[in-house]
């Protein structure tokens, strides 16, 4: 399989040299739908890089209660604190779908970053950024009620979608998962949105209705 690093975003504007050098020291692995690619505690040994598919980033509970941290698709990289750390994954990941994952061993990738210290510098600005991400999720489950979160969420999607009608590309289980809710009352929830005419829904395609309310109910000027 090619490897085709320069698809991963971050090293999208390296030299072709040092893409080769990347190449040279990177492994190509296809993944199926539901296969794990590391469990939580398993040894940080490098990083990886999606060239295909989307990977669940999740934490789960001695009881088997599955919560999502994040959802990482073509172009994204992942576990890429255990270049600088060092330590075990903190987290779980498993393929949504048929994925093609670069892994970047942490050693042989930490002898490249010499060669290239802005990308030492790139990679921190992603961390410091996933950071940003998390303190905001752990805001948003601790303060934010569930309609709050997906009015949210839902208006993330249209951003990145740039409209107002789109497709849910996970099924409802793993969206309640992602929101830290269960697929019942995330069921009631878009009840009550489609009654108040706020979304539709036909199967996975949603449409925002009406953005200006959904935007107050995301900050909690009201509430469903």
């Amino acid at each position: 399989m090619q490897k085709n690093v320069e698809k991963i975003s971050i090293f999208s504007s390296l030299s072709p040299e040092y893409i080769r050098k990347m190449e040279n020291i990177t492994q190509v692995t296809k993944y199926s739908p539901g296969k794990v690619i590391f469990m939580e505690n398993d040894p940080g040994t490098g990083f990886y890089g999606i060239l295909e598919g989307r990977i669940k980033i999740y934490k789960s509970s001695p009881l088997g209660k599955e919560h999502i941290l994040h959802i990482f698709g073509p172009g994204e990289v992942f576990a890429e604190a255990a270049v600088f750390a060092g330590r075990d994954f903190p987290a779980s990941a498993t393929a949504l779908e048929e994925s093609v994952l670069v892994f970047f061993p942490r050693d042989s990738f930490r002898a490249l970053l010499g060669e290239n210290p802005d990308l030492s510098l790139t990679l921190l600005g992603l961390m410091s950024m996933r950071l940003r991400q998390m303190v905001g999720k752990v805001e948003e489950l601790s303060l934010k009620e569930v309609p709050a979160r997906l009015a949210a969420h839902l208006l993330l999607l249209g951003d990145n979608s740039g409209k107002d009608e789109f497709q849910l590309d996970i099924n409802k289980s793993q969206l309640a998962s992602l929101l830290g809710t269960i697929p019942e009352t995330l069921s009631r929830v878009i009840r009550r949105m489609k009654d108040e005419e706020l979304i539709s829904i036909k199967g996975n395609r949603v449409k925002l209705l009406d953005i200006q309310s959904l935007d107050e109910l995301a900050r909690g000027v009201f509430r469903l």
